[in-house]
């Protein structure tokens, strides 16, 4: 397995595949830096030499935020969105859809399973109820 800015890069895939792996970088930049360090992109990572990935990897460097550099600034713009007190940044604290989709019936990516309010189980009521005859 080849190690690119960190991350394991699958060696059995084409290069334009195995470098969707790394955080930040999806088909179309995958596509960008293997044009521009003029390596094909139907060579498996195997295939590379040790020039090759490093020259993948300076691509990466100077082009792209990519990882741990990313994920902080996506946390940062989340938290100026809070502080700053916008509805995004109030929708993002409370866990709720941020981009305006309906939550009356659907959301539950966002809002996490269902929580059932108001009923009790038959061994709960029994419980419930015996503590009330004892006291």
């Amino acid at each position: 397995m080849a190690r690119i800015m960190g991350v394991e890069i699958p060696d059995g895939k084409k290069s334009k595949i195995s470098l969707r792996y790394i955080y930040g970088i999806g088909s179309a930049r995958a596509m960008f830096i293997l044009s521009s360090t003029g390596i094909d992109p139907d060579k498996k990572i195997k295939e590379l030499s040790g020039e090759e990935l490093s020259k993948i990897a300076a691509a990466i460097q100077s082009n792209f935020k990519v990882e741990g550099a990313l994920k902080q600034e996506i946390a940062g713009n989340i938290r100026e969105l809070s502080s700053i007190g916008t509805y995004r940044g109030y929708r993002h604290k409370v866990g709720l859809p941020v981009r305006g989709q309906r939550t009356s019936c659907n959301a539950r990516t966002r809002k996490g399973p269902k929580k059932t309010v108001g009923v009790l189980r038959k061994k709960v009521k029994e419980r419930i109820s015996g503590s009330d005859k004892k006291g």
